[in-house]
């Protein structure tokens, strides 16, 4: 049933968690968003390294002025808009709504982010802590 309705179940279940989500509530969003299962592990990793799972993560301490927005950490100076440093803003979109408990347009973002040329190397947490990793605990006691 989640499967079929993960977008009602998760909204829910963020709500009630604060604007945060487990390692399965991700996987599910991720599985019905992003429509690729062979990047949920990677996902999923890099989601826990950079926010913690937290759709309200921001760091605005980086060394080039930019900031990280949401459970993927989207940073400003490339994918979305802040109005206090410049930006390419590839994705089209205000980084503030990266903030929210509905990830849809994190996971949109993301998903550009992936086909430029540096992938998931955009993300340095998944660069230290999942590339050419063993992943399959992220994901195991998940039941998907």
């Amino acid at each position: 049933l989640l499967h079929l309705f993960p977008s009602i179940y998760l909204g829910i279940e963020a709500k009630k968690g604060g604007g945060k989500y487990t390692r399965q509530e991700l996987a599910i969003w991720l599985e019905d968003e992003a429509g690729n299962v062979d990047w949920e592990t990677d996902w999923v990793c890099m989601a826990e390294h950079e926010s913690n799972f937290n759709t309200q993560a921001f760091n605005g301490k980086n060394d080039n002025g930019s900031s990280d927005y949401g459970i993927f950490q989207i940073n400003s100076k490339w994918w979305c808009k802040n109005n206090s440093s410049p930006s390419a803003n590839a994705c089209n979109t205000m980084c503030s709504r990266f903030l929210d408990d509905n990830i849809s347009d994190d996971i949109t973002c993301a998903k550009r982010v992936v086909k430029d040329p540096n992938g998931m190397s955009a993300w340095v947490a998944w660069v230290r802590h999942c590339r050419n990793k063993d992943l399959s605990r992220y994901l195991a006691s998940c039941n998907l």
